[in-house]
């Protein structure tokens, strides 16, 4: 695995009149089967450990993390490792309540940094990093279907070797954030140009029950400003990693 030469650099302007932003890291030249054997590497260590995976709204966080899940668990167990020995864990379920952002006046910037439970996400690490023998840490999940957060949904077992979690906001700034960072083993950033970015943002906000307008105008609004946030954080990350290497979601 080497850095290539050339960096992750654009700046067309897309539908929803936002330029894009600029990401100086070198993109990594890996292949899939290069982060499988990353990650299997990490977890034959001695201990328990957190692999994290960042990228911006609608870089593809979710589809690597579940790939590699789902392809470290269907491969060769690490040394060490027992059956089930790596679980997906999204950062996603530490989005704050509606009800909460309402209280708070923070409703219409939803998932900006400040509208999760960075603390929250941080002790959820640390205590499955310090759970005895048997013990079942549940996180929290986030239902897209109802757009809320739905706790005790996701048992992660203290047999677990391998934690793979994912989020916008695991190289940021803050006490949450850099504390939560202190519990991964890496971080891997999710590199994907922007102009795809922005369709698959537009697409899933429609999806979700958005009008085409309601969703370009939240994407320019909410998305898109998180997202210059998250890709400054990019040069932190251990990897980065270019989308079109990870398989599709069936």
């Amino acid at each position: 695995m080497t850095a290539s030469s050339g960096a992750s650099t654009t700046a067309a302007v897309d539908p929803t009149g936002v330029e894009a932003g600029v990401v100086s890291r070198p993109v990594d030249d890996v292949t899939f089967e290069d982060l499988l054997v990353r990650a299997r590497e990490i977890a034959a260590r001695p201990g328990r450990h957190v692999l994290g995976v960042c990228g911006t709204p609608g870089a593809g966080k979710t589809t690597l993390a579940v790939q590699l899940a789902r392809a470290l668990a269907a491969g060769p167990v690490p040394p060490g490792c027992d059956e089930g020995w790596v679980a997906h864990v999204p950062m996603d379920g530490y989005h704050l309540a509606d009800v909460e952002l309402e209280r708070v006046g923070r409703r219409d910037a939803k998932g900006a940094p400040d509208t999760f439970d960075s603390d929250g996400f941080a002790a959820l690490l640390e205590r499955w990093h310090a759970a005895l023998p048997g013990e079942v840490v549940y996180a929290p999940m986030f239902e897209r279907d109802i757009e809320q957060p739905i706790a005790g949904a996701i048992p992660v077992r203290s047999d677990v070797r391998l934690v793979v979690t994912e989020g916008n906001y695991l190289l940021l700034d803050g006490p949450g954030w850099e504390r939560a960072r202190g519990s991964m083993d890496e971080v891997w950033f999710c590199d994907v140009p922007d102009d795809e970015r922005r369709e698959r943002l537009v697409e899933r906000h429609v999806r979700f029950g958005k009008t085409p307008q309601e969703a370009a105008d939240w994407v320019r609004s909410v998305d898109e400003p998180n997202a210059r946030m998250v890709l400054a954080t990019a040069v932190r990350a251990d990897l980065m990693v270019p989308v079109a290497v990870v398989p599709p979601l069936a």
